[in-house]
This record gives structure tokens, sequence and C-alpha cells, in this order.
């Protein structure tokens, strides 16, 4: 676990902490179809293995959305706020997807707290820098700064 922080001041204190890893998880093919399924987003190089094969990456590829959401999965094993009244996601910055993601890869969340403005005295808002990176891979498949407030 990375960060479990009971108060806003908790939190601003630890600006520029490293949250740690959370596990890894296999990106498999149905995931990739549910994703596609919920979405709309059927092209080719996310759910068709035989076509994507010739593709330019030698197979299907989880969609950039998909790695990116995957992060709200990942971000309580990195970052937790204990006894908080209420949680809310506000967003992300500089969301980038410098890598695909291969089916059958392994991905996992890195993080990094960069920003945490206590408001009001009873809530921070935080921002927290998460890498999913690719097992086996020079470059991540997704990097995103992450915006929350927790109200206390």
């Amino acid at each position: 676990m990375g960060l479990v922080f009971s108060s806003p001041q908790e939190a601003a204190d630890a600006v520029g902490m490293q949250l740690g890893e959370s596990a890894w998880l296999t990106v498999d093919q149905a995931r990739i179809d549910t994703f596609a399924d919920a979405t709309g987003d059927h092209q080719w190089i996310h759910v068709d293995p035989e076509k994507a094969k010739d593709g330019p990456f030698g197979g299907t590829v989880a969609h950039g959305y998909l790695t990116f959401s995957l992060i709200n999965m990942f971000l309580p094993e990195l970052f937790r706020a204990e006894g908080m009244k209420m949680g809310i996601n506000c967003g992300a910055d500089r969301l980038r997807f410098p890598a695909p993601v291969p089916v059958g890869s392994r991905v996992r969340a890195v993080g990094e707290l960069v920003k945490a403005d206590v408001l009001d005295g009873n809530a921070v808002q935080t921002t927290v820098r998460v890498t999913m990176e690719i097992e086996g891979s020079a470059k991540p498949g997704c990097v995103a700064d992450i915006v929350g407030r927790y109200y206390f």
C-alpha cells in the first residue's frame, strides 16, 4: 500500500512521495472485447485477432482508454483517504499513451503524489501521477495526472 492519509494536511505533507506499484493485471482479449462493447469502439486493431496479425502491432492491442480506465481499479492500491466523508473524481490532466498495450500483456500502475492543496481546512485536492507500466516494455501504456478531492 502506498499512501494512506486521514486528513488534508497529511496528504499535503506527502507531496513528492512515491506511492509504489499495484499488482500486475493481464490484459486479455475478453477484457478488450468487453470494453469495445461498452464503448462502441470495435476497430479491428482491438477486436479482430486475425486481421490484427498483419497490422502495425502484430496482434490486437488494448484501447488507450481501456488502459486509462484501469487506473481507477489500481488507484486504491497506491493512494487512499481513510475516514473521509466523500471523495470526488475531478478528472485527469496530461493524459498520454506512449505505447500500445498488446493483448496478453501485463500492466500495473506506479504512482507519485505530485500536488495536494488543502481547501477550507476540511478537504484536499490531490494530483497523483499514474504511470501504467507494461511488463517488459521501456515505454508505458499510459501516463495521467489524476485529480481527486477528498472531504473529511
